[in-house]
């Protein structure tokens, strides 16, 4: 009764932390009952937490002791497992390194104690009541679709990839995946430098050809047709690595599921169909490497992620 007549003085606030590859965006709900009175977002550069950060978040904590603080976990140690039981999620990861929660009886989405902790030791100064998991996120935005379709279900983020794969509401296997350094990625510019220079040889061989008498002209000929179709070459090489970083993530999807057809650890079964929730604006080269090289039935959605964290945050407030 007390804590009702305190929630009926007070308002209830909503605070959301997503981390970035370099910056942090923090959004904010003020609610009266149900009703959402005030929404705002701030971008911070940094991916801890600094003063800027700090200021704005307790400006709005302290207005209410209903404040509650999410974070998107980001630890490269988690994933789901299709199982619920300890004893058998311990088949695949050893329970006392991790802390799991069943999302329902057959399967449980976890991370390992040690990032846990350091994501409370990070937010110490202003704490953190839930840790949100990718997989969740997963199954509350395409609830109906794992429900009744045997797909792969994907989440895309900046740098990471929540691979999960779902037959009729069960979990067959899931991995959560780090996109590999940019610097390791194919640097786009280097073939433009080296095109440029084949279209140099180009002019000038043409000059060449204007000096030289014509006995010369067939030989100079045929160089140049040479050098024409290894441009155009790499006119369409450069064309895929400029989107390089989409061709980093089809791989790793590629992979995620050619382990989960070797792995026995799974109830492996012939997969065609993909639905990806993006996060981060995929181009169409990316639909079109999982179309045309892995012959998926491939459907990609947009996904507002501070607005998942606060359906994902309200669920859990309500039941408190």
């Amino acid at each position: 009764m007390i804590t009702r007549f305190l929630e009926g003085l007070y308002k209830k606030i909503i605070i959301n932390i997503i981390v970035k590859d370099s910056q942090t965006v923090v959004s904010i709900a003020v609610f009266s009952k149900k009703d959402i009175l005030h929404n705002t977002h701030k971008t911070f550069d940094t991916t801890t937490i600094n003063a800027q950060m700090y200021e704005f978040i307790t400006e709005y904590a302290k207005k209410s002791p209903f404040c509650y603080i999410s974070v998107l976990d980001k630890s490269s140690l988690q994933g789901a497992v299709p199982a619920c039981k300890s004893s058998e999620i311990d088949k695949y990861y050893d329970v006392n390194l991790i802390e799991y929660r069943c999302f329902s009886k057959d399967w449980a989405f976890y991370t390992s104690k040690q990032e846990i902790e350091a994501i409370k030791q990070r937010y110490k100064n202003i704490g953190v009541d839930f840790i949100f998991s990718s997989f969740a996120i997963i199954a509350n935005f395409f609830k109906d679709k794992i429900d009744t379709s045997s797909a792969m279900f994907v989440l895309i983020e900046e740098n990471f990839i929540s691979f999960s794969i779902f037959n009729n509401s069960k979990l067959l296997y899931a991995e959560y995946l780090k996109m590999p350094q940019k610097e390791n990625f194919i640097n786009s510019s280097d073939e433009d430098r080296l095109l440029n220079s084949l279209l140099g040889i180009n002019e000038i061989n043409m000059q060449k050809i204007n000096k030289e008498n014509s006995s010369t002209i067939s030989d100079d000929l045929d160089e140049i047709d040479f050098i024409n179709e290894v441009s155009k070459v790499l006119e369409n090489d450069t064309i895929v690595n400029r989107s390089s970083e989409e061709y980093q993530r089809f791989l790793l999807i590629q992979n995620s599921l050619n382990t989960f057809y070797k792995d026995p650890k799974y109830k492996s079964q012939f997969i065609e169909t993909i639905y990806i929730a993006d996060s981060v604006g995929l181009g169409d080269e990316f639909k079109r490497y999982l179309e045309d090289e892995m012959f998926l039935n491939t459907t990609i959605t947009k996904i507002d992620l501070s607005a998942a964290l606060l359906d994902m945050a309200k669920a859990e407030i309500n039941e408190i």
